[in-house]
């Protein structure tokens, strides 16, 4: 969580944290029509939504075991999954 703290969300709320320091300093004020604060808030939402969806495995369950790309007779047999149950975790 910290890397992910200070890789992505850092380098996105850095710039606005700074302006709004340097307009609060200035003591000028913050003018931010209302359109702003809807698109921002869709913006928002609309990534959480699609960060949700992609996180999200849409297919069946992927059981068998996988079988890597390997050379067979000099041809190259890309990697695939057999059908069977998947193994378990090896001790």
């Amino acid at each position: 969580m910290g890397r992910v703290f200070l890789t992505i969300i850092v380098p996105l709320l850095l710039p606005t944290a700074l302006f709004v320091l340097w307009r609060v300093l200035a003591g000028k004020q913050i003018n931010v029509p209302a359109a702003w604060i809807w698109l921002a808030v869709a913006g928002l939402v609309l990534a959480s939504l699609t960060l949700v969806l992609v996180s999200v495995d849409f297919g069946e369950p992927k059981g068998g075991q996988y079988v890597p790309p390997h050379v067979s007779d000099g041809n190259v047999v890309p990697g695939h999954i057999e059908a069977g149950p998947a193994p378990g975790p090896q001790r």
